[in-house]
């Protein structure tokens, strides 16, 4: 609505999401959380796509998700506000564990993997430092942020 003229701006920036389950590696193609950035990006305007993971019986932690949106937006505030922005290639993919034990263990950004179980739980316990990508970040407890190419 937005980008097609639906405001009288044009905004800095589609937050899309946050949705009820990860978004990571071998299945951003299919996110539609992921598509609503891209679609943004392709347009020309900054897109983030904010993801909260879930797991069997597990409700999504939906405010530890706001949280971590809130933070990247307001590490990329100059950038996305800027007089003349660069013009976006990239969707930021943010994939937060809902935790039943332990706590979030912070954002690591990491590629996002071409394999793996993207459906794995999180073990927010986990002791493992230097995720190699997303799927493994995100099963180890941390928020995985991800840029996935816009096309």
């Amino acid at each position: 609505f937005a980008l097609d003229g639906g405001i009288p701006k044009t905004p800095h920036l589609v937050a899309s999401g946050v949705n009820a389950g990860q978004n990571l590696g071998p299945v951003v193609s299919v996110s539609g959380t992921v598509g609503a950035a891209r679609t943004a990006v392709r347009r020309g305007v900054a897109g983030v796509a904010i993801s909260q993971g879930a797991g069997e019986g597990v409700s999504p932690d939906y405010a530890a998700g706001v949280r971590e949106a809130v933070r990247w937006v307001k590490a990329n505030r100059k950038a996305l506000t800027r007089k003349n922005p660069a013009t976006p290639t990239s969707v930021a993919n943010i994939n937060v564990p809902t935790c039943t034990a332990g706590k979030l263990r912070g954002v690591v950004e990491v590629p996002s993997a071409t394999t793996g179980d993207a459906g794995t739980p999180s073990d927010c316990t986990s002791r493992l430092r230097r995720p190699p990508d997303d799927v493994v970040a995100f099963a180890n407890g941390y928020a995985a942020l991800s840029e996935v190419p816009a096309g």
